[in-house]
Formats: structure tokens, sequence, C-alpha cells
């Protein structure tokens, strides 16, 4: 068994929730462009066991993501929304609702990122 290096996992998950929220933002940005297919990142646990994947867009009219190099996937999303008549599957309700998943999940990244350095500096400081 290796051992856990937590400030590089917490790394980790800031960089994947970083992508997450760019697709999550690139579904709002994007709601009303016709034919637009909604994507999401792939849950975090099964980012841990995969190497580098990049992003690439699905479609040449799409809002370009801000950072292609993190090697973590976008898929479509496999949410059960209906098609808008212009073949659009975002739905700003359930966007929204990721949103505010990646907003907590950032605190709480950064509380246990915190709290670790707190014990380390007390351990240190003696």
């Amino acid at each position: 068994m290796q051992p856990v290096n937590l400030f590089e996992l917490a790394s980790q998950k800031a960089k994947w929730l970083a992508v997450r929220q760019t697709a999550v933002s690139s579904n709002i940005a994007n709601a009303n462009t016709p034919g637009y297919a909604a994507v999401d990142v792939q849950p975090f646990e099964a980012v841990l066991d995969q190497k580098t994947v990049s992003l690439r867009a699905t479609h040449e009219r799409h809002l370009a993501s801000a950072d292609s190099s993190t090697g973590f996937p976008v898929r479509q999303s496999n949410d059960s929304v209906p098609i808008m008549p212009s073949g659009n599957t975002v739905t700003l309700e359930n966007e929204l609702m990721k949103q505010g998943e990646v907003q907590r999940d950032m605190e709480l990244n950064t509380a246990i990122v915190k709290a670790f350095h707190r014990m380390l500096l007390m351990t240190t400081k003696g």
C-alpha cells in the first residue's frame, strides 16, 4: 500500500473542481445555443484511477474551456432531461444545482487542507 499525500490529493481535487466549474459555466453560457449538449466531468473517484485524458471541444461554435490541459475527462451529461426543440439539453436548474455542489466541495476541500496545515504546524512547533 502506498502512502497518501493529503496535500497532493487536495490539490488534485481543487483542479478537478475547477474543470467541473468550467464545464458547468460552459453549459450555462451555451444554454441558448441550438444543438448544444450539456457536458459534465467524470466523478472525482473515477478520475483518481485514470491517467491523463485531455479535454476537447465537441463543436467548433461552443465556448472553449479556459484550461484544457488539466487531464480530467469531460463527457456529455447523462442527466435524463428533455431535449429542447432547438436540440439543446441544458437545464439551467440542474446546472445551478451543480454549481452549488462545486461551491460546497471547494469549501470542504479548503477546510480540510487548512485543518491539516494547522495540525502540521502544531506538530512542528512543538
